[in-house]
């Protein structure tokens, strides 16, 4: 984040409460801060950058939308759903998603906790995004390995990290072992090494585990599928297993289930038990080609806080039969108050 001098952001902050509190307009803020109305606008765009001003939008209506209920009713997680436009590429699909998805991320963070990262296409898009948000002794540890014979991985899954590290002053805790092993027999070994141990330590003290998912068959390809981690003969046996995606390179079908999948032995990242006894489970998906893998991670219980892109939330609410039973409750994800800084 960049350097801002406390009377900037004493500006800043004086700015924001005369817009957002007392409702003063640009024009009549920068009579009173004896400045010019673009420099109004830039200091309102300072305060909510720099986190002087968190925006929440809630619905009028005391029910939540009828999509999200139902997705919620149906599932059993809660869910925030992206409104979208009919016409859009994949890659606006992730962009609106992952911009969405950082601002509610960042309202759950807190000092105090360990926030658990496993790398991936969806959450460098949300990492991009992440608002600046102070906060004390929080702790970020990469849940899966990165490297695979062609690259240490670290640059790429460095940077997710590093991205979370600036938004909320988080300690980094990197996890620089290979993505999938070659042998089950070498995962084992490693796991006995005092260095890897505390790093595993950390993943199973994590309070709040943010994700996406991978897909074989996603349109914007999940970088496990399409950086090189997999040689033919495994790409086939992908195929051959019945696999729709994976949390945290950890593989399931799309009733959720976990096994026979041998590759899963040789996968760094935690199992699918191990992440169900995380808490707080935040997973983020735009692609539609990704309907199968968000369908069986639901299945696999592995979800309890989702922000989807509206298609495929409708797509994959639509092809699930009915569930009996309610009470579980949906966020809305709007923009933010109209007439803000041009």
């Amino acid at each position: 984040m960049p350097d801002f001098t406390q009377d900037r952001l004493r500006d800043a902050l004086r700015a924001a409460q005369l817009y957002y509190l007392q409702d003063l307009t640009m024009g009549a803020i920068a009579h009173e801060m004896h400045v010019s109305r673009s420099s109004v606008s830039r200091l309102i765009s300072l305060a909510r950058e720099t986190g002087l001003v968190e925006i929440n939008v809630h619905s009028p209506h005391e029910a939540r939308s009828q999509l999200e209920q139902r997705f919620a009713d149906r599932f059993g997680v809660r869910v925030h759903v992206v409104p979208t436009p009919e016409r859009i590429t994949e890659v606006e699909r992730l962009e609106r998603t992952a911009l969405s998805a950082a601002r509610i991320l960042a309202s759950a963070i807190d000092s105090n906790m360990t926030i658990g990262v496993a790398w991936g296409s969806t959450l460098s898009a949300v990492t991009r995004h992440l608002p600046a948000k102070t906060t004390f002794n929080t702790q970020v540890v990469q849940m899966n390995g990165a490297a695979n014979v062609r690259t240490s991985g670290i640059p790429y899954a460095g940077e997710i990290l590093a991205r979370f590290a600036d938004a909320f002053g988080a300690g980094v805790h990197p996890f620089p072992v290979p993505a999938i092993f070659d042998d089950p027999a070498t995962k084992e070994a490693m796991w006995r090494e005092r260095s890897v141990r505390r790093v595993l330590d950390l993943q199973a003290s994590t309070n709040l585990f943010v994700f996406g998912l991978g897909s074989p068959h996603a349109d914007v390809p999940s970088h496990v599928y399409s950086g090189g981690y997999f040689d033919p003969e495994t790409l086939a046996e992908i195929d051959a297993m019945g696999i729709v995606g994976d949390c945290a390179t950890n593989f399931f079908r799309i009733d959720g289930s976990t096994e026979g999948i041998v590759l899963n032995d040789r996968s760094s990242g935690p199992d699918l038990d191990t992440v169900r006894r995380i808490p707080h489970r935040f997973c983020v998906v735009s692609s539609l080609s990704k309907a199968e893998s968000l369908r069986g991670a639901l299945a696999a219980g592995i979800i309890t806080e989702l922000v989807v892109e509206e298609s495929l939330c409708r797509q994959v609410l639509e092809s699930a039969g009915p569930r009996p039973g309610t009470g579980f409750r949906a966020s809305a994800v709007s923009g933010a108050r109209g007439g803000g800084p041009a």
